[in-house]
């Protein structure tokens, strides 16, 4: 048997061997586009407004940021993404990208489509993992209210344990199914009350196996400490824990919110630390393999390339089925493809959902690319890289 080539995030074959030449120029252009602040900055609106009068340009989208970051508007639509993901060695997180919405009945028709990714799951090793977000199913103000210990009306009452219901019913679901299912966090200002939905639902499912998985951010400074009590927890409570680790993804909003409110930043101060504390939470956890259940949600080489080290030195097995990488749709290709290919269990996000919807998820990957030093000119290089040895 041919011994595999050792894992390198260089090795563009690899990276883009499930890409077509269009595909490549086309995310050539993109990123190019991406690397343009100003543009960055004023496509949001200009698009909102396009879409809200009604000019015809759902179609360039769709044909274009939307083909790149996203599987489709429908699971079904997403087949095709799945199967050249697969095909790679990559699993596949459906994720239903609808968010900030106010009523019952799109909460109901959210939780009924959350649902139907994890039916589509069941038995089919190509979809490893589901995701949803909590203000998926219920109103963003409730939560807030909630995390600020306020007193509910009986109204509020009831639309809290509508909002409990519709997660205890996914999660239901997804342990009948035998389907984990990470619960995303958020800002800072509802998480207390997303942590503790979460530790309960994985009180109740994650006794045998690893079923509801809870987000940690570590560019929160408090989130390493949280991560070792839940832990605790969980081994005195006989559950695993089911753990998410991000770096995070509302640095700017939650910085704003601390000078405006003047509270302390729930920020790190620097880059470093989060850094830090996420490399320290990827040890944390492979210590940890039997009580913990993590998933590195990570575009960061430093912290893939160190999950890996760990994982050999504690004689931890690749496919051990309580470690997996993650990555986005469309980005970090070199990462994805070659960890699978170096036998680790890997999965992508794959957004989806009809494009109207989706604009803020969109919007959002641009503008966190810009934001992150050098990570649209590595993009790009490799990219770039591709193309030359493809003589494109």
């Amino acid at each position: 048997m041919d011994k595999k080539q050792a894992l390198s995030f260089e090795n563009t074959e690899i990276a883009f061997k499930h890409s077509s030449n269009a595909d490549l120029k086309r995310a050539y252009w993109l990123f190019k586009i991406i690397n343009i602040n100003f543009l960055v900055k004023i496509g949001p609106p200009l698009t909102n407004f396009a879409v809200k009068i009604g000019l015809p340009v759902k179609g360039l989208i769709k044909a274009t940021i939307f083909k790149h970051f996203c599987g489709g508007e429908t699971i079904r639509e997403c087949e095709k993404t799945i199967k050249t993901l697969e095909a790679g060695g990559v699993g596949t997180i459906l994720d239903y990208s609808i968010e900030g919405e106010d009523d019952e009945h799109v909460f109901d028709d959210t939780r009924d489509e959350i649902m139907r990714t994890i039916k589509r799951a069941v038995k089919d090793k190509a979809i490893p993992i589901t995701v949803f977000k909590v203000t998926g199913v219920g109103r963003f103000a409730l939560l807030e209210k909630l995390d600020a210990v306020q007193p509910l009306t009986n109204t509020e009452k009831q639309e809290w344990q509508k909002l409990q219901d519709r997660v205890l019913t996914i999660c239901e679901k997804a342990h009948s199914a035998g389907v984990p299912v990470m619960i995303d966090a958020e800002e800072t200002w509802i998480q207390d009350t997303i942590d503790l939905l979460a530790l309960n639902m994985m009180r109740k499912f994650n006794k045998q196996k690893a079923i509801v998985y809870n987000t940690y951010q570590l560019y929160r400074h408090d989130k390493l400490e949280s991560l070792m009590y839940d832990n605790e927890d969980a081994v005195k409570e006989k559950f695993i824990l089911g753990v998410k680790l991000v770096r995070g993804a509302y640095m700017e909003k939650e910085r704003d919110r601390a000078q405006e409110k003047g509270y302390l930043s729930p920020i790190q101060p620097t880059k470093e630390a989060t850094d830090k504390d996420f490399d320290l939470a990827l040890d944390y956890c492979t210590d940890h393999i039997k009580s913990i259940a993590f998933v590195a949600g990570t575009h960061n080489e430093e912290s893939c390339k160190l999950l890996t080290e760990l994982l050999d030195r504690k004689k931890i097995d690749h496919k051990n089925p309580h470690v997996y990488f993650a990555q986005l749709l469309g980005m970090s290709d070199n990462l994805s493809f070659n960890l699978a290919d170096a036998d680790y269990n890997v999965a992508k996000y794959v957004p989806y959902g009809p494009i109207k919807a989706v604009l803020p998820y969109l919007f959002r990957r641009a503008q966190e690319n810009t934001a992150i030093a050098g990570q649209m000119s590595r993009e790009l290089g490799l990219i770039a890289k591709e193309m030359k040895r493809r003589k494109l």
